[in-house]
């Protein structure tokens, strides 16, 4: 869950999981949006992948980044739970 925290609390990030809400996109295309290296996108695309907050497929050259939602569900149970066990 620490990875999540940690994907979750950088603002590049946040963005990059809203551009993905909208539709699947490629890593020039997110890089695109921002003013920033793409080696650092693609580092802010490692994060958010380790996290489980997104999926790639591989189309030849081009990988597809994907929101992967699963893992944010668990997280929002597992708080859900905690706050309603008092």
């Amino acid at each position: 869950m620490n990875s999540l925290f940690k994907a979750l609390n950088d603002p590049t990030r946040r963005k990059i999981l809203d551009l993905l809400k909208e539709r699947d996109m490629t890593a020039g295309e997110i890089a695109e949006v921002f003013e920033i290296s793409k080696p650092s996108i693609s580092h802010h695309l490692d994060i958010l992948k380790q996290a489980g907050l997104v999926s790639t497929e591989r189309d030849g050259q081009f990988i597809t980044y994907s929101l992967d939602t699963t893992v944010l569900e668990e997280a929002t149970q597992w708080l859900f739970n905690l706050l309603n066990s008092k």
